[in-house]
């Protein structure tokens, strides 16, 4: 969004530093002026913020002809040199590795718990198969979006990684955290933006309403509901959340295609079941 010109540039020169080059590599202006860049950066300019989402489908398309595509906020920083040919070496090891999760940790080393895409967030270092991933870093195989679709545009932002774990796990392929790979990035709270409780419990709708099967809705948002109740302490906070809990059974969310209930077993079986 053009707010962080000396992250961005940090961030172009640690993956023009990999052992392994980059095939290609592009940045998306969403919705703001287009910053110098090096010549070997290509761009996407859209003329409106499209969110997240949006951002990410419109380098998507760009880049269509690739078979693997790292995202990377601009914040971040890739700290080591071998990321690429890690990433390489992992997918060839396994044909349905459909999503890689990448580590992400601040500038003292520190990985927050809402980090670790798992229940058990203890330990950030233990890796394997996971039901989720972080938007911040992390690779999808073009193959695998082929299959499954891009990213939900009608999220804009907030939960839209969930949406494609759980698309992928329902085809069948694998999602993986990988703590090798690492993002050093800024210790940051979600709520630092300002319509992060309404677009939370939005998409909260949105994720039930298109993948769940429907006796599991109620008990999916009722768990939300109540984690909701008793961690927000602030008033304004609730009002937006319930706010966008109404918004999110009001407005379009895109196809409803339920998983099946094979895909709720092995959420479970890989330690979050999708009501948590």
């Amino acid at each position: 969004m053009g707010t962080r010109p000396k992250e961005l540039a940090e961030l172009l020169a640690s993956v023009h530093a990999q052992t392994t080059a980059a095939a290609r590599t592009v940045v998306v202006a969403n919705g703001c002026a287009m910053p110098d860049l090096p010549p070997w950066v290509e761009t996407v300019q859209l003329e409106e913020n499209l969110g997240v989402t949006g951002g990410r489908n419109a380098a998507l398309e760009h880049l269509s002809d690739m078979d693997l595509v790292l995202d990377l906020d601009d914040d971040g920083l890739l700290v080591s040199d071998d990321v690429f040919s890690t990433i390489t070496a992992l997918y060839a090891a396994d044909a349905r590795l459909g999503i890689v999760g990448f580590r992400i940790a601040d500038e003292t080393g520190v990985t927050q718990r809402r980090h670790v895409p798992r229940l058990r967030a203890g330990d950030s270092m233990r890796g394997g198969l996971v039901t989720g991933f972080l938007g911040g870093a992390h690779v999808l195989s073009v193959k695998m979006l082929q299959e499954v679709g891009h990213w939900p545009d009608a999220f804009f932002f907030a939960h839209e990684e969930t949406d494609m774990a759980w698309r992928a796990i329902d085809a069948d392929w694998r999602v993986r955290y990988a703590p090798q790979l690492l993002l050093q990035h800024p210790r940051t709270s979600p709520a630092r933006h300002a319509f992060f409780y309404q677009v939370n419990a939005r998409n909260r709708v949105y994720l039930a309403r298109r993948h769940l099967p429907a006796v599991l809705v109620p008990v999916y948002l009722g768990v939300w509901v109540a984690l909701t109740l008793a961690r927000t302490r602030g008033l304004s906070g609730l009002r937006a959340w319930f706010g966008g809990f109404a918004e999110g059974w009001r407005t379009e969310c895109g196809r409803r295609k339920p998983m099946r209930w094979r895909t709720v077993f092995r959420l479970a079986r890989l330690g979050r079941p999708p009501v948590i």
